[in-house]
Parts: structure tokens; C-alpha cells; sequence
């Protein structure tokens, strides 16, 4: 029986973090009137163009963090869940002038900001990984950037198809646009379009040495692939530019699992399980609330026979996303989990 749970555990855990990382997905807000949230955008100030993979942090007034998120292609991030309190969130960008805004949940329990970034005059290229804003890029181009984006960030699988045929017209009117190149790159992995897909990443990378995400893009595109070597030298580009990617870290961390999983002798596979367990930490070291890593930290006890272990990362999990994607399989997994312990015999 006991090792049956591991089995279970094991495939649900993978699972759940096999989504890219260069994707963030928009939480459900949470249906219950005693918690509220707050949702928004980021945009640049010089040429309104969303801000892609922009950190937000949300504090409480009372209780300090309640955690960070990254927006997505849209510019756009969302805190669900909250306690209905006083909040700042505060969007940084390296180069940018730091924003703030005070959220009251208290009266109403949706709050919806609008952050416009300025330049502080310090901003150099080869100094972030973050996307340098091009002013050069044609209206033109711009304007089917921001229809592939909205697509994009409709969230409807229907929509990818149409959101490509934006894109490609916005990087044939301006092939040096960045954002769009890796919009791109992203919505024909997501096509499973493999060739296409590497070939834009990687001119996306050509583009700008500097752009950390379309590393970790390109990296995911080899994972999928079962390219793990591949994928292993990608991540590790990616975070020379940003090592304090926390997603970044996590891919790492599934590569290495990939790698072990491959190999049938347990003493051979260990090394590699050991640097999945430093990645992982390393992402929790920087995100201690990003679920998926708990779901996979999980796995990683489970498959070294660490079941306590396991069941206490489990249940992070589902104390950050109690009802996530994975929620119920988590629950039941728990159970099976006490249970597979209550029944061994006590020393």
C-alpha cells in the first residue's frame, strides 16, 4: 500500500508543474464574501505597451507579505484571497521608478490599479533582464502587439491561432521587436509548432542577449522535448542574466527530475535528484509561497522515502491554492499518506 501512494503522489506532482514557466495564469477570485482582491496592469509610461514579467509584491498593512506575482503578457497580475484589510502593492522594475498604491478592502472587496512605469534615467540594456522598452517599434506593429495580447490574455484556446497571425505580422513590419518575437515564440510552443517555436526563440535571444525570460522560454521548449541537456544548458543561461527567478529555479529543478528519471539505478539518479532538491529550495527561497514548488518538493521526499516530509509540502500546497487545480488530489493523497504511516509498525 505504501508504495502504491508514492505512485499516485509521483504522477500528480508532475502534473501540476508541467505548466511553462514564462506563462503566468490568472488566479480565481475567490467566491467568498469574507475575502476580496485586487487585480491591475502595468504599463510603460513612454509608449503604453504592457509590462511583461514585472514583479508586484503585495504587503498587508497589518500582517506584512501576503506574496508576489509576476504579470503576465498583458501586463497584468492578480491577489486573490485576501482578508478584507488595508494593502500597498508595489511594482519594481530595474531602471524604472519604483510605484506604489494603498488598496482599502474594507468598504469594497475589488480593487483594480493601473501602474503607468517611468524611466529614473539609469535604465541600461545590458545591466537588466528585463525587456528594454524600444521606441522605435511602428504603431503600426504596436497595434498588432496589443491585439495579439489581449488574445493571449482572453485565456480561450481558440484564441492562440488568431493572437499568431498578429504576431507575425507585428515581427515582419518590425523584426527587432523583442516582446513580440517571444509572444511568438511562446504561442507556437503552445501549437506545438516545435521548429517555429525554437527558431523564434532563439532570434528572440539573438535579438537581446539580455532577455533572461526567452532563455527560460527556449528551456521549456527543450523540457517538452525531453531534451534534457539541452534544457539544462538553456536554464542555466537564463539565470547567469537572473538568478533570482524563482520560476527559473523550480524549471531547473524539473529538469534534474527529468535527468533521474531516466535512469533505472537509484544511486546513479541520486545526484541529479540532489540538485532538484537545491533548485527547488532556491525558488522557495525567493517565493516561499509559490505552490507548485511544494507540490514538487513533495514528490522529491516521496521518491527519497521521506513520506512526513512530503505530506507537510502537500499541505503547504494546499494552504496557498486551496483550490487549485490539484486541490482534491492533493487531499485525498494526504490521507493515503497518514494512513500508509498510522499502519507501520511503531518502533
Amino acid at each position: 500500500m505504501r508504495s502504491w501512494v508514492f505512485r499516485i503522489v509521483i504522477i500528480i506532482g508532475l502534473t501540476a508543474c508541467a505548466a511553462p514557466v514564462f506563462v503566468i495564469q490568472e488566479s480565481r477570485a475567490n467566491p467568498h464574501p469574507q475575502s476580496g482582491q485586487i487585480s491591475g496592469q502595468v504599463r510603460y509610461a513612454e509608449n503604453g505597451q504592457p509590462a511583461f514579467n514585472v514583479l508586484v509584491r503585495c504587503d498587508s498593512m497589518i500582517s506584512g507579505s501576503c506574496g508576489q506575482e509576476t504579470t503576465d503578457r498583458s501586463g497584468r497580475f492578480r491577489f486573490a484571497g485576501l482578508p478584507l484589510s488595508q494593502y500597498t502593492i508595489t511594482v519594481r522594475v530595474p531602471g524604472y521608478i519604483e510605484q506604489r498604491q494603498d488598496v482599502e478592502l474594507l468598504t469594497a472587496p475589488t480593487a483594480n490599479l493601473q501602474f503607468h512605469l517611468r524611466s529614473d534615467g539609469s535604465a541600461k540594456p545590458e545591466a537588466t533582464s528585463s525587456f528594454v522598452v524600444d521606441s522605435n517599434v511602428p504603431a503600426s506593429a504596436k497595434k498588432e502587439f496589443d491585439q495579439a495580447a489581449a488574445l493571449v490574455a482572453s485565456g480561450k484556446k481558440e484564441s492562440l491561432a488568431e493572437s499568431v497571425r498578429h504576431l507575425e505580422k507585428a515581427v515582419t513590419i518590425y523584426p527587432q521587436f523583442v516582446q513580440a518575437q517571444l509572444m511568438l515564440g511562446t504561442a507556437y510552443m503552445d501549437l506545438t509548432q516545435w521548429q517555429k517555436a525554437e527558431q523564434t526563440l532563439k532570434r528572440t535571444v539573438e535579438l537581446d542577449p539580455r532577455a533572461a525570460n526567452a532563455y527560460f522560454a527556449l528551456g521549456e521548449l527543450y523540457l517538452r522535448q525531453k531534451k534534457d541537456e539541452d534544457a539544462e544548458k538553456t536554464f542555466l543561461q537564463g539565470l547567469q542574466i537572473e538568478d533570482r527567478s524563482f520560476q527559473g529555479h523550480l524549471s531547473l529543478a524539473r529538469v534534474y527530475w527529468s535527468m533521474a528519471s531516466k535512469i533505472k539505478d537509484e544511486t546513479q539518479a541520486r545526484p541529479y535528484l540532489e540538485k532538484a532538491y537545491e533548485q527547488v529550495n532556491k525558488s522557495l527561497a525567493l517565493n516561499a509561497d509559490l505552490a507548485q514548488a511544494h507540490l514538487f518538493k513533495g514528490n522529491l521526499y516521496l521518491r527519497v522515502r521521506r513520506a512526513a516530509d512530503a505530506q507537510h509540502e502537500f499541505e503547504e500546497y494546499l494552504r496557498i491554492e486551496p483550490k487549485g487545480a490539484f486541490a482534491e488530489q492533493a487531499r485525498v493523497t494526504i490521507d493515503k499518506i497518514k494512513k500508509a504511516l498510522e499502519s507501520q509498525p511503531k518502533p
